[in-house]
């Protein structure tokens, strides 16, 4: 298997982000303007981009129906929720999708970017690592954030 332009001894150290995924993600922290942020790996500029984001109010339904099927992709999502003292919170999930039937080279490349990637987004609560959708449904999202 070949890891051209990955010749670095860590190959997480090469991979850099793009400063409009750091400004979107802030959007979304901080004004509310997504629901939710999915970000892929481009390989040729060498960074982590955005790829879509969802409007307020799009649902995590859209969400999930907007991860691929076969490839890797880093999401962020905004999960609004009211505890059980009616209160209205907020927490926002950071996902690494990483489903079975992804290549292996990219299930390798976003697994040694994803640190440095998570590091750059001050302000996620939790973090889940989804293989299948099942991993992520909305009611593992419930029992995180309560």
């Amino acid at each position: 298997m070949s890891f051209r332009g990955l010749s670095r001894p860590n190959a997480s150290s090469g991979m850099g982000v793009d400063e409009n995924s750091k400004n979107i993600f802030m959007e979304l922290k901080t004004k509310k303007v997504h629901r939710y942020v999915i970000f892929k790996v481009d390989e040729k500029k060498r960074e982590v981009v955005v790829e879509k984001t969802g409007g307020p109010a799009e649902s995590y339904d859209d969400f999930a129906a907007s991860l691929p099927e076969n490839d890797c992709r880093y999401a962020v999502f905004d999960f609004d929720f009211v505890t059980s003292e009616n209160c209205q919170k907020s927490k926002i999930f950071f996902i690494a999708w990483s489903p079975s039937t992804s290549r292996i080279r990219a299930k390798m490349l976003y697994a040694t970017t994803k640190e440095r990637f998570r590091r750059e987004l001050d302000g996620v609560h939790y973090e889940i690592q989804a293989t299948d959708p099942t991993e992520m449904d909305l009611e593992v999202l419930r029992d995180r954030a309560h």
